[in-house]
């Protein structure tokens, strides 16, 4: 059931036809985690708090610096040098008290990063590394656990979905193997700021997609954000039967 509060709360999300007051029963219902409450992060965290989702899982071993601050919009100049998961956290819940939350501010290491999955339906990766993807995509794969995962660098985004429990989803290892040795972070290569919130947004959008049950998600799609011609393109991502992580093994029905 929902509170009179929270109908009051939620009441232009529920309006929406495809939401209505069932799909904010299964946001309340939902547990959801972050991983990285960075410049993706910062805007997931929001507005997946904002909407509803009853419990948020936050994973980040970083501390707040002053160069985050121009992109990372849910830490305050006063939370400089305080740890992120919980400069998060206070921010999360003075928007809204209703939310349960979990936090992990150690790095999350292969057997707590299963646990970790484990405990929730769905994880948004909005981490800065190339490591960390592949091993939450395994992770995901392993646990049958859909994934929004968003990237953003200079003036490009990209957006997709990996939902293990269907037959035809790509994993995030189908789509970019085993990577690139080159691979830059936005300490070396800069990022605008209103890009990573854009991106973050359209996770948490998909998110609440999955979540709820409305909508057609970014599953089988890779969207691209080209920031400086302001133009969106999507390509279409096939599974790769021999993937060595997805391929033929999670998504027997």
């Amino acid at each position: 059931m929902l509170t009179d509060e929270e109908l009051l709360r939620y009441s232009r999300q529920i309006l929406v036809q495809q939401i209505d007051i069932d799909g904010q029963l299964r946001l309340k219902h939902s547990r959801a985690l972050i991983v990285g409450l960075g410049g993706l992060g910062s805007p997931v965290a929001l507005y997946l708090a904002a909407a509803g989702v009853g419990e948020l899982h936050l994973a980040d071993f970083d501390r707040v610096d002053l160069t985050n601050l121009q992109r990372q919009i849910v830490h305050d100049t006063q939370n400089i040098g305080q740890s992120k998961v919980d400069s998060a956290s206070q921010r999360l819940l003075a928007i809204n008290p209703q939310l349960r939350l979990q936090v992990h501010r150690q790095a999350l290491d292969s057997d707590s990063l299963a646990a970790a999955v484990g405990a929730v339906d769905l994880v948004l990766d909005c981490s800065d590394n190339f490591a960390t993807r592949v091993a939450v995509n395994a992770a995901c794969v392993a646990a049958r656990k859909p994934l929004v995962s968003g990237a953003a660098i200079r003036l490009e985004g990209q957006l997709s979905v990996f939902d293990p429990r269907r037959a035809d989803s790509p994993c995030y290892h189908c789509l970019y193997g085993h990577g690139s040795e080159t691979e830059l972070t936005c300490s070396e290569a800069g990022v605008v700021g209103p890009l990573v919130g854009l991106v973050g947004s359209l996770q948490a959008l998909e998110a609440l997609k999955l979540l709820a049950q409305f909508g057609e998600p970014l599953v089988g799609r890779l969207l691209l954000i080209d920031a400086l011609g302001s133009r969106f393109r999507e390509l279409r991502v096939k599974r790769d039967p021999a993937c060595s992580v997805c391929g033929g093994a999670g998504h027997e029905h």
